[in-house]
């Protein structure tokens, strides 16, 4: 094991994003609901606020943990075209996949986000935190969103990813911070010690959580 759990995962990718402490531009966003937890002791050790992206992964109609794609909020899609092909998904799948996703995007959207206002992220220096990266889809699809939003600079942070994954994201963040990448990399759960799932509750505790004073550490 590499991590106990998350928070212990988030407070070593924490010193790792060290040279973002005390800017007044960076933000910290959460992918629900597993990356929200490290994201929290991310923005606390940098004291920068966190907020969710709502990511969705598009599963392959029959084998939905296989992932073909995944959609951000803001509308950005990422799609592995090659898996498409090569499984010969049809467009009319695709499209009612996506729909489905979308609309269980806008659902977590509301209950995570509540009444805060829409994420702006013009100008800021973005780091999106997962709890970890098998295919890359979500996070690739959160890294367009941003962009495509005006964010200034696009930091990919996870604690463990399998390396093609890390190769491809370091083609479209302006940033890629993982901690390890090891090899076979099977699953993301397999390198921590305790994975359990994140609920939405858990999710909101974190936000309310980030507002909230940290004393200094000695």
């Amino acid at each position: 094991m590499l991590f106990r759990d998350r928070r212990d995962a988030g407070h070593k990718l924490a010193w790792a994003l060290n040279h973002y402490a005390g800017r007044n531009d960076v933000l910290v966003l959460g992918l629900p609901r597993g990356g929200v937890p490290v994201a929290l002791e991310v923005a606390r050790l940098l004291r920068a606020p966190l907020d969710v992206l709502v990511v969705r992964k598009l599963g392959v109609p029959g084998h939905e943990e296989l992932a073909m794609g995944a959609i951000a909020s803001g509308g950005a899609r990422v799609m592995n075209d090659a898996l498409v092909r090569q499984l010969g998904v049809s467009e009319a799948s695709i499209e009612h996949v996506a729909r489905v996703e979308g609309e269980e995007l806008t659902r977590r959207e509301r209950a995570f986000r509540g009444t805060r206002p829409p994420l702006d992220v013009a100008g800021l220096a973005v780091i999106v935190v997962d709890d970890g990266i098998a295919t890359g889809a979500t996070m690739r699809s959160a890294v367009t969103s941003l962009k495509a939003a005006g964010a200034a600079n696009v930091v990919a942070a996870v604690p463990v990813a399998a390396e093609d994954a890390v190769h491809l994201l370091r083609a479209e963040a302006d940033e890629v911070v993982c901690l390890a990448t090891p090899e076979p990399f099977l699953s993301v759960g397999q390198w921590y010690e305790e994975f359990g799932q994140t609920s939405d509750d858990e999710v909101r505790a974190a936000l309310r959580a980030a507002t909230e004073p940290v004393p200094d550490e000695d």
